[in-house]
């Protein structure tokens, strides 16, 4: 793999396995790491993400909501 990579969008969940990538993809390749965590109804564990990615070394951490979306397209599809 190319070792040129300055910044990785990487879907995070808060738990063990996507921090640990956080980490080794910094550690690994220097890369900014952009945690993005999608809203689908979790209530707080999505602020705790955020705060999560945070601390464990992201640069930036989003979260959008897609609650909405979520139920529309796999809850009650048409």
């Amino acid at each position: 793999m190319a070792r040129d990579i300055k910044r990785v969008v990487l879907a995070y969940s808060g738990g063990l396995d996507t921090s640990v990538i956080l980490r080794w993809i910094k550690e690994e390749y220097g890369a900014e790491v952009i945690a993005y965590t999608a809203d689908v109804g979790q209530g707080e564990e999505v602020a705790e993400a955020v705060e999560k990615a945070l601390a464990t070394g992201a640069t930036e951490a989003l979260a959008e909501n897609l609650q909405d979306e979520f139920v529309a397209d796999f809850v009650f599809p048409a």
